[in-house]
């Protein structure tokens, strides 16, 4: 029936609190000091610094430097090409679909393959394409993409909606 309170703290201090302003004990005082407060509720443990040891085997190497995601345009956003194949490629497992690719042959000479975005486009060998940075996901070595509405390469038709990724115009109003 009954339960045993534990006296807290908050309890202490009620109970022993001076009424009047007469002596304090050192008891008393040492209730009514506040706790340190904790910056943060969360504690998390400190990585631990390295040994001497550890230092010595080499514990401490410099991080390795990222892989660029579109190697062969390093410093510059586009660059200007020309198709040499266009073709399709199934893409990765769970995708089922034809995905439209071409083989470029950019300025520098360099080979890639790139991904022709949107549905239908007039690109065919001898093209002068331009390509951006960006890899497509489900087709393995495919790290570029050609910019619709730019050079030979025309926008999507009757596009509506995210018409700037696509190369299209606003459609006149009737």
């Amino acid at each position: 029936m009954f339960t045993l309170l534990r006296p807290t703290t908050t309890l202490l201090r009620t109970l022993l609190r001076p009424t009047t302003t007469t002596a304090i004990s050192p008891l008393t005082t040492a209730l009514f000091k506040q706790p340190p407060r904790l910056t943060s509720a969360f504690h998390t443990t400190p990585a631990p610094n390295a040994t001497q040891n550890q230092v010595r085997k080499g514990c401490r190497k410099a991080q390795r430097a990222r892989k660029p995601v579109s190697p062969a345009l390093t410093d510059r956003p586009c660059m200007k090409g020309v198709c040499l194949k266009v073709l399709t490629m199934s893409p990765k497992k769970p995708n089922s679909a034809e995905r439209k690719i071409a083989r470029v042959k950019l300025s520098s000479d360099r080979l890639i393959t790139a991904y022709i975005p949107g549905e239908g486009h007039n690109v065919q060998q001898h093209s002068v394409v331009l390509v951006r940075g960006g890899r497509t996901q489900d087709c393995p070595g495919v790290r570029y993409h050609l910019v619709r509405g730019a050079l030979d390469l025309g926008g999507v038709p009757n596009r509506i909606t995210s018409r700037s990724k696509y190369g299209t115009k606003k459609p006149a109003k009737a």
